[in-house]
């Protein structure tokens, strides 16, 4: 088949494609629609060495993850809840809390997960202040200049993680052109033997002889 016979394809069946997209990229839209929202609220930690200092900062580097696993721990948990007052179990809280160390930027990252987005951010700058308020006791027995702080640089903001119904519908109505298109040439295929048309001969480089035209009743 040539460019031309897929274009011609293409007219006569197109329909099937674009309504097949719009069936599913409407259908994903509202399916999404009726999800709850779940939003994700994100708290830095930055660690900050007293001094500049190559020794300390490396020290520092190699404090992250340990600092990540003081944090992922189901008594931090409880002290959160304990807090804020929230009715579940540690398990349940640090299900939805991702703790993750950044020696790049000397930051720990704590993502939260909720379906309400100002309980997210309250949770998030809570398990937050936990590792201050821990490098804070940890430097009382230390020299000033060897002390290693943990600050808040910015306040946690919730974004919504899902679902995006608009995003959703695009990846439906690819989908659907991807579905329609197969179906289109899968009945190109079966059809493929069936005359029709003068057209369907010459096609197949064979001589037409003659025709009987149409019949006007």
């Amino acid at each position: 088949m040539n460019l031309i016979d897929y274009i011609r394809i293409l007219v006569r069946r197109g329909w099937i494609m674009l309504l097949l997209a719009l069936i599913v990229a409407a259908s994903a839209f509202f399916v999404s629609r009726s999800q709850t929202p779940i939003y994700r609220s994100t708290q830095l930690v930055l660690i900050q060495p007293s001094r500049s200092d190559f020794g300390l900062t490396e020290a520092s580097r190699l404090q992250l993850n340990s600092y990540a696993v003081y944090l992922d721990s189901e008594i931090i948990a409880q002290r959160i809840i304990e807090d804020l007052r929230l009715d579940m179990t540690p398990g349940q809280l640090k299900g939805n809390v991702t703790i993750a160390p950044d020696t790049l930027r000397l930051v720990v990252r704590i993502d939260v997960r909720s379906t309400d987005g100002d309980l997210a951010n309250d949770i998030a700058r809570a398990w937050g202040q936990q590792l201050v308020d821990y490098r804070n006791q940890e430097n009382q027995t230390s020299r000033r200049e060897d002390r290693v702080n943990a600050l808040l640089p910015d306040l946690p903001r919730y974004s919504q993680q899902s679902p995006r119904p608009m995003l959703t519908a695009v990846a439906g109505g690819i989908l659907g052109l991807i579905v329609g298109g197969v179906i289109v040439f899968a009945l190109e295929y079966l059809e493929s033997s069936v005359v029709r048309r003068r057209e369907d001969l010459e096609r197949d480089d064979l001589l037409v002889l003659a025709g009987v035209p149409p019949f006007d009743a």
